[in-house]
C-alpha cells in the first residue's frame, strides 16, 4: 500500500499545505486519518484495497462523555488487533432511540465507508439494528454481541419503557410551562 503524510504530498506536488488540505476537503485526494490524526494521502490502488473503517462511539447524554472517549479507544484497539486502518473516528452524544442523530446520518449517507465498527449493537441504535445491518451497503461490525436473547431482550424492554416515561414527563413539563405562561400573561 502506497500512502504518505499530506505535508511530503505537498512538498512533492509543489503546493502548500493549506491547498493540499482544500483538496482533501473538496474529496480530491484519497487519503486516510490515523487515530493519532495524521492525514495520509493515498494513491488509488491503495484506496481501493484497504476500503474506509469508521469507529463509531455513541453514548446517552454528555454526562458520560468519559466513557465516550474510553468506548472510541476500545473499539480502535479491537481494529489495530484485527490490522483495519482506521479512517474515522465519530463520537456522538444522544439517545438511541431517537433517529436525528446528526453523525450517524452523515455515517450512514456516506457512500465511501466500507466499514462500521461500533462496541455494542445499542451503540448504533436500539431498535431496529438488522434493518440498518440489512440496507447499509457496506459492513457493520459489532464488537460484543449480547451472550444470548433473554438479556438482549430484556435491555430493549428497559430502553422502551426509559423512552416513554421520558417523552410523557416531557409532555407534562410542557404542559406546566405552558399554563404558567397563560398565567402570567393573563395577569
Amino acid at each position: 500500500m502506497s500512502s504518505m503524510k499530506l505535508s511530503e504530498y505537498a512538498k512533492r506536488n509543489s503546493i502548500t499545505y493549506n491547498t493540499a488540505l482544500r483538496m482533501i476537503k473538496s474529496g480530491q485526494l484519497p487519503h486516510r486519518r490515523l487515530p493519532t490524526g495524521t492525514i495520509v494521502v493515498l494513491d488509488d490502488e491503495a484506496t481501493v484495497a484497504a476500503g474506509y473503517t469508521v469507529v463509531y462511539a455513541r453514548v446517552s447524554s454528555s454526562e458520560n462523555r468519559d466513557n465516550l472517549e474510553t468506548q472510541a479507544s476500545r473499539v480502535g484497539q479491537f481494529c489495530s488487533a484485527k490490522g483495519w486502518i482506521i479512517s474515522q473516528v465519530i463520537k456522538e452524544c444522544g439517545s438511541g432511540l431517537k433517529d436525528t442523530r446528526p453523525k450517524l446520518m452523515k455515517l450512514l449517507m456516506d457512500k465511501s465507508v466500507t466499514l462500521i465498527v461500533v462496541e455494542h449493537r445499542d451503540r448504533l441504535t436500539r431498535f431496529g439494528f438488522n434493518y440498518l445491518k440489512t440496507l447499509y451497503p457496506g459492513e457493520i461490525v459489532v464488537i460484543n454481541e449480547a451472550a444470548n436473547d433473554k438479556h438482549e431482550l430484556m435491555q430493549d424492554f428497559v430502553s422502551l419503557v426509559t423512552s416513554f416515561c421520558a417523552r410523557l414527563y416531557g409532555q407534562r413539563r410542557t404542559k406546566r410551562n405552558t399554563e404558567r405562561l397563560i398565567s402570567q400573561l393573563n395577569d
